[in-house]
């Protein structure tokens, strides 16, 4: 699913100040002691951005569910996932200017299935 750079950004901030820096990922009513082991993506949901016009790469932004991201995606089960470490993807475009090939304007998804809660 793509997601706005909105969104985004307040994830990547909540990793920046957080989980990054060593400290324990944060939910509303407690710290996580029991962060994510893995995120798996399907196929079909890598293959849709690797087979845009001009994309040679995805690249992998570690981020941190916030509040407001986990209510729109999750619901009612939002708490599962507030303080969780995700991921969020990027496509890389072809540049013969590397710095503007590696460049993370966007688009932005998060399709990644996350273990804790779901660990199927």
């Amino acid at each position: 699913m793509e997601i706005s750079k909105a969104d985004f950004e307040q994830m990547k901030a909540k990793y920046d100040q957080e989980v990054k820096k060593g400290k324990s990922g944060k939910n509303k009513n407690k710290d996580i002691d029991n962060q994510t082991n893995w995120v798996s993506y399907t196929k079909e949901d890598l293959l849709e951005v690797l087979g845009q016009d001009g994309v040679i790469g995805i690249k992998f932004h570690f981020t941190e569910y916030t509040q407001k991201v986990a209510e729109e995606f999750y619901g009612d089960q939002a708490d599962l996932y507030v303080g969780r470490l995700g991921i969020v993807y990027s496509p890389i475009y072809d540049s013969s200017d590397k710095d503007q090939s590696m460049d993370s304007s966007g688009p932005y998804y998060d399709r990644g299935q996350i273990c804790p809660p779901a660990c199927q």
